[in-house]
């Protein structure tokens, strides 16, 4: 079993910049690779960026040049610094934790881009 619990969401204007951090507890060393998704009002959930336990990212391509993910895999917590800001980042961003054999999702916490 893994636990996450995200913080760092908020309201921020337009081309403004806030950080997420996301803290994982339990089986952490059976993580393979740590993620944020986020989901808009009427919308499915999408991916922004994951990283392996190697280091490798993946991007969106509508936050590549914006967000970066970074990860500390012995502490099993993965943060996402977002800059640049815009009203269609507005969304409720989960962080995801994924092993072998399932994933695993915080509650969440919300984005909203607005001025």
């Amino acid at each position: 079993q893994v636990q996450l619990v995200e913080s760092g969401g908020g309201l921020v204007q337009p081309g403004g910049s806030l950080r997420l951090s996301c803290a994982a507890s339990g089986s952490i060393f059976s993580i393979i690779k740590m993620g944020w998704y986020r989901q808009a009002p009427g919308k499915q959930r999408e991916l922004v960026a994951t990283i392996s336990n190697g280091g490798i990212t993946n991007y969106a391509d509508s936050v590549k040049d914006r967000f970066t993910i970074s990860r500390d895999n012995a502490k099993g917590t993965v943060d996402l610094r977002m800059n640049n800001l815009k009203p269609e980042d507005t969304a409720i961003y989960y962080c995801a934790a994924v092993q072998v054999i399932r994933t695993y999702w915080g509650p969440g916490t919300q984005v909203t881009v607005s001025s």
